[in-house]
């Protein structure tokens, strides 16, 4: 079966092409150079590029896959959460491709197929378990009993961890996004004493807060950043290495926590933080300890892309699910 994946979920605009959960091809246009100067995304801009790059993006993906468009059996199309006007582009575009070659259409949650991409390629992964997706928009743990039942354990009250990166990084003019500008200058701190506060929101609670840490990082840069020079410049290091090492903490600890209380065996991990070099250690090393196997989705399928799309589609086509051609952007879409 080739499907045919559609994500436009945020600023990126991506086509993939998946057969039986290989990956044949993987295209992405990205907005994020027109939000840099805002230092966040503007939505108006996000999906305005996606009308005027989704047909070129279309054509590579087809091309690379070494595919006709009429060789494709199945439309698979992130329906949410996401941008509101980001994902209606998508969605219309996956509705009229879907028609035009009277093929199936499925509408699927952006959040889940996060944790899916780490079944691609042929990667055997046995349900239940527990997964953790950290992204730009979301934080959340949850307990896959099978590919199309899943349960939400705990997720963010306040800013995502991939929204305390972007901050965190403005509060220091960094630039954006400030995921990979923060591992980067934390990872020249060999030695580090800052530490910044931990929220755990009660002994037993599976929920994130952020927040906290983005407030105590701005008030340590307002009253320290007057020194200037190579010292601030160092500084500025050890804010990044002791912000990093809170969050991944927090994460970590959360993660094995869910995992024993449900009795899983497995933890799985994706979304665009999960590339992080220090989260990802540390996971590792957790889970060896606790006899728990670990499971992270390769990094160039950590930040949005359609083959996650394609490849969760498809499995659910097998379960039996389908969309109907009514379907429209659901923005805040739940589990």
């Amino acid at each position: 079966m080739l499907t045919l994946g559609i994500e436009t979920s945020c600023d990126e605009t991506a086509i993939s092409v998946v057969d039986e959960g290989e990956v044949l091809s993987g295209a992405i246009a990205s907005s994020v150079k027109f939000h840099k100067a805002f230092g966040g995304i503007i939505p108006e801009i996000a999906s305005r590029s996606h009308v005027e790059s989704i047909s070129y993006v279309l054509k590579e993906a087809l091309d690379e896959g070494g595919v006709a468009l009429k060789d494709i059996e199945l439309i698979s199309v992130t329906q949410g959460p996401g941008l509101p006007g980001s994902l209606l582009v998508g969605i219309a575009f996956a509705k009229a491709l879907a028609l035009s070659l009277s093929v199936p259409l499925i509408g699927v949650n952006h959040v889940i197929a996060h944790l899916y991409a780490n079944f691609m390629n042929g990667t055997k992964v046995r349900f239940p378990f527990v997964g953790l997706v950290v992204s730009g928009g979301h934080t959340s743990l949850i307990y896959a009993e099978a590919v199309d039942h899943y349960t939400i354990l705990g997720q963010t009250h306040d800013d995502a961890a991939g929204e305390a990166f972007d901050k965190v990084a403005k509060i220091m003019n960094l630039g954006y996004p400030g995921g990979p500008i923060i591992e980067e200058r934390a990872a020249k701190v060999k030695s580090a004493e800052m530490r910044f506060p931990r929220s755990y929101l009660g002994p037993n609670s599976l929920d994130f807060s952020f927040s906290g840490i983005k407030t105590s990082v701005l008030y340590y840069v307002r009253d320290h950043k007057k020194r200037g020079g190579v010292q601030w410049q160092n500084q500025i290091n050890e804010i990044c290495h002791a912000f990093q090492s809170a969050v991944c903490e927090v994460l970590i600890n959360k993660a094995i926590a869910a995992c024993n209380r449900k009795g899983a065996d497995s933890l799985m991990v994706g979304g665009g933080v999960s590339a992080n070099g220090a989260l990802r250690k540390g996971l590792a090393e957790s889970t060896e300890a606790e006899g728990i196997s670990l499971w992270l989705s390769p990094k160039e399928m950590c930040t949005d892309n359609a083959s996650m799309i394609a490849g969760f589609g498809e499995a659910l086509y097998k379960k039996g699910v389908r969309s109907a051609f009514d379907i429209t952007a659901i923005p805040d879409m739940g589990i």
